[in-house]
């Protein structure tokens, strides 16, 4: 994983843009194998913990630099990306794949970041 300093919201957002826009490439690219939408219900995010190993916290700079970008907290105070590809479909195997896409994008920034999903 390569450091990266970010330093202004606008660069975090083009990071976050970049991370969905591989997620929507990747969940279209799953729904089409599939071939419809068909198939177990569900959800899927990214929830990221870390950047460059220091641990994300609402008070720290690029915790308040997450806020300003729209990066919410969920109720383990983990920073997450609901449904990061953006595709309105159910199935849950197309929204782990995006989240899967977005993850590896945002690791690539330095981010400590994982995909989950849970079936509906």
């Amino acid at each position: 994983m390569a450091s990266t300093t970010i330093t202004t919201v606008g660069s975090l957002e083009a990071i976050i843009t970049e991370a969905r826009t591989a997620a929507h490439e990747a969940a279209n690219r799953k729904l089409g194998e599939l071939g419809s939408d068909w198939g177990a219900c569900g959800f899927a995010w990214v929830n990221l913990y870390e950047h460059n190993g220091k641990k994300l916290d609402g008070r720290s700079k690029m915790g308040k630099l997450l806020k300003q970008a729209g990066v919410k907290q969920d109720y383990t105070r983990a920073f997450q990306i609901w449904n990061p590809s953006g595709v309105h479909a159910q199935n849950v195997d197309v929204l782990e794949a995006g989240a899967r896409a977005a993850a590896d994008v945002l690791r690539s920034f330095g981010f400590e970041a994982y995909a989950g999903s849970r079936l509906d």
